[in-house]
């Protein structure tokens, strides 16, 4: 009675509903080995549909399981490999191939910076998971310097133009190794950049947001290597923005420290309840 008992409780095993996100962060596992595969034989656009599947799969992930409540440690570490290896190993390999294995040694330095770059942005975004003073809660709408899946996407626009363009500059290992240093240093660095994930689109912007989603939606759809590109450029024009609204608000929270805000409250219901 009792065996049977046990081996009932050994069927039930996890629920589905907590093999969902780690099924998709191995989708994108295997979406970023296909990349590299793809860049071996040579079909470099192949490759970068890859690593942009492998971003999609990446964004899945974590939604489904906060949605489920299945998040777990497990998953967490798993997520951080694979983000690894899908864009950090798998844009610098596919790069070298397309362009910097003609620049020599100097190719193969900015082929390893960017994966390095990758691994130390993971390393310290896992240990800022286990801070003993969690951040103030409006930190969330932020990551700290450029995150992996946004990184590999934008060390990739050389190449991404190159399938557009006849000219022979965007795969020009000085052009791709540039990229690879400048956008492994935004991956590594203090910047605070918008995460979209808890942020509120006013009311009054949400049919202009539509119109505007559709817009990009319409470029990539008609010319795909072209809005790509420009998605790129655009989200590198927001990183100022994020700054800037990083700071206001870091600021309000040192007020709100210090005791300095001042309640405007009181100056305000005099000439309302005159009216």
């Amino acid at each position: 009675m009792d065996s049977d008992f046990r081996t009932r409780r050994g069927l039930r095993g996890f629920s589905v509903n907590r093999l969902i996100p780690n099924v998709l962060t191995l989708a994108a596992l295997c979406s970023g080995l296909t990349a590299i595969r793809f860049a071996l034989q040579g079909e470099f656009r192949l490759a970068v549909i890859a690593v942009i599947v492998a971003a999609i799969f990446d964004a899945l992930d974590g939604r489904v399981a906060r949605r489920l409540g299945v998040a777990s440690r497990f998953g967490a570490e798993l997520d951080s490999l694979s983000d690894f290896l899908c864009f950090g190993v798998a844009p610098a390999l596919v790069l070298y191939l397309a362009s910097l294995k003609d620049g020599g040694a100097l190719g193969w330095v900015a082929t390893l910076m960017f994966p390095i770059c990758s691994a130390l942005r993971l390393a310290r975004f896992n240990t800022g998971l286990l801070a003993d003073t969690p951040p103030p809660a409006w930190t969330g709408s932020y990551f700290t310097g450029v995150p992996a899946p946004a990184g590999a996407l934008l060390a990739l626009i050389p190449l991404v133009v190159s399938f557009e363009t006849e000219a022979a500059w965007p795969r020009h290992p000085l052009v791709v190794g540039a990229t690879l240093v400048v956008v492994g240093g935004l991956m590594v660095s203090r910047l605070p950049t918008f995460s979209f994930k808890k942020g509120r689109v006013p009311r009054h912007l949400v049919l202009p947001s539509l119109l505007g989603a559709a817009l990009v939606m319409g470029v990539i759809a008609s010319s795909p290597w072209i809005g790509l590109s420009l998605l790129g450029l655009v989200y590198l024009c927001l990183i100022p923005f994020s700054w800037l609204a990083y700071q206001r608000q870091a600021s309000r929270e040192r007020a709100v420290a210090s005791g300095d805000v001042v309640t405007l409250h009181a100056a305000e219901q005099g000439p309302s309840s005159r009216e």
